[in-house]
Formats: C-alpha cells, sequence, structure tokens
C-alpha cells in the first residue's frame, strides 16, 4: 500500500500487554475494516518484559496492515506514542490505548473535526471539557480525586482550559505530528501535557469531543504516575520558559 493512501495511522504504546492486546487489535480490525478509507494500525512496544511479542507474532496473519515497532528497553510511554508517530504516515495520526478504554468507535467525531479544519482532537471524560462525557466505568475515588486536583495544577501551570489532558485517545494530522513529536522531551505519563501545550503554543486549532470511557483496572498507572506528572508538568512550563521548543 502506498504510503501516500494511508488516511489514518492508529499507534497503539503497549508495554506488557500479552492479556490485553489481542481483544484490542481485533476491535481496531472491525471497525477500520469496514471504512471506506485506508489504514495501518501499529503497535509500539516499550521493552515488554512478558510475552506480548510472542502474543502479537501470532496476530500478525490476523490484523490486516499491522506493523510492529520493536524496543528492548523500556523508555516509558511518551517515548513510545513519539516514536509511533513519527514513523505512522497516516494523514491523520491517532493513538490510543492499548486496554480500549475509549473505544475506537470515537473517531466517527473527530473525523467531522477534521474536515472542518482542526488540527488536533482530542477526547475527553469531562463533561466542562464536551457535553455529555462521561467515565462509564469510573476509576477508583481517590484516583479520580487526585485527578481533579491535579488538573487544576496542569491549567494553572501549562494548559489552560483543558479540564482532562490525559486521556489516551488523542488525534494529530500529520503536519502537527511533525512539528510537534520531534520536540517532545516528556518520556514519561506526562507526555499529553507537553504535546498539548506545544500544540497551543504552536496556534494549532484543537478540538474536543466526549469520551464514554470504561476504566480498566488493570491500568498500569500507579499513584506515583500521578506525582510524576505534576513533576513533569513543572518541567514542561520551565522548558517553555527557556526557550527550549522550537516554536
Amino acid at each position: 500500500m502506498p504510503h501516500s493512501d494511508i488516511y489514518l495511522s492508529v499507534i497503539v504504546p503497549a508495554y506488557n500487554e500479552a492479556e490485553r492486546l489481542p481483544k484490542t487489535l481485533r476491535r481496531l480490525q472491525e471497525y477500520l475494516s469496514a471504512k471506506l478509507f485506508n489504514y495501518e494500525i501499529i503497535v509500539a512496544l516499550d521493552g515488554p518484559t512478558d510475552n506480548t511479542r510472542e502474543v502479537l507474532k501470532g496476530m500478525m496473519s490476523k490484523i490486516k496492515n499491522l506493523r510492529i515497532l520493536d524496543r528492548r528497553v523500556n523508555r516509558g510511554k511518551g517515548h513510545t506514542v513519539k516514536e509511533g508517530m513519527l514513523k505512522a504516515v497516516g494523514r491523520i495520526r491517532l493513538f490510543s490505548d492499548a486496554d480500549n478504554s475509549t473505544d475506537i468507535s470515537h473517531f466517527d467525531k473527530m473525523e467531522p473535526l477534521f474536515d472542518q479544519g482542526y488540527d488536533v482532537v482530542i477526547c475527553s471524560r469531562d463533561s466542562k471539557d464536551a457535553p455529555g462525557a462521561r467515565q462509564a466505568v469510573p476509576q477508583t475515588w481517590y484516583k479520580r480525586l487526585v485527578g481533579n486536583m491535579g488538573n487544576l495544577f496542569i491549567q494553572l501551570v501549562a494548559v489552560r482550559g483543558i479540564w482532562d489532558t490525559q486521556c489516551g485517545f488523542k488525534a494529530f494530522r500529520d503536519h502537527t505530528v511533525e512539528k510537534i513529536f520531534p520536540q517532545t522531551l516528556i518520556e514519561g505519563w506526562g507526555f499529553d501535557i507537553e504535546v498539548l501545550a506545544l500544540a497551543r503554543a504552536l496556534k494549532y486549532k484543537i478540538g474536543v469531543i466526549p469520551a464514554h470511557w470504561i476504566n480498566d483496572p488493570r491500568s498500569h498507572v500507579k499513584f506515583f504516575g500521578y506525582l510524576q506528572v505534576l513533576w513533569e508538568t513543572v518541567k514542561i512550563r520551565w522548558n517553555l520558559s527557556l526557550g527550549k521548543y522550537n516554536l
């Protein structure tokens, strides 16, 4: 398939995802194979230590247009998404979590916004961003509390006006990918904040659609991860202040 023919690239970052990936990949194929546009699915491996590689090898013949980016060393979700985005060739490039907590069918709401000229379209689980957004199966109460408190800090420091910066379902036009992702410095969970801060600084038009989000209790984000995001938010503000990005 010629690269120029690919409309949508779906990037799935994966660490130890042997258990969850097969269902997610089957769902991606079910959705994408019904579309008229050409697509690719990229699984970007972040140095898994389980049998994720073996599971993927067994699915190569079952999932159409599947590419695997295999890295042996664990670098973090931010680095992994960056690799996938820059290796993708679609005119629109979407990253989606391996647990499919935000179903791929949300792209149906994203596509019209791209047609209207938006450069970046994200999903939000917060109704203050997009009416109708909700956590159909919510996180535990303490994760919601810490998340809400953390978001106020994130808005104050880095990305004003977006109440959910961390939903793992974001799409970018190819030209925005080529401008934003080569510059990213955050390799951990806070990378979402960095790409949104850069999109804002570069004056890209950001659209938000509501998420119907289903929490997977097997999430790899631990309590320490929330503290890491706050520290990375400070680093992003510092990097912006020092002019470390080409804006």
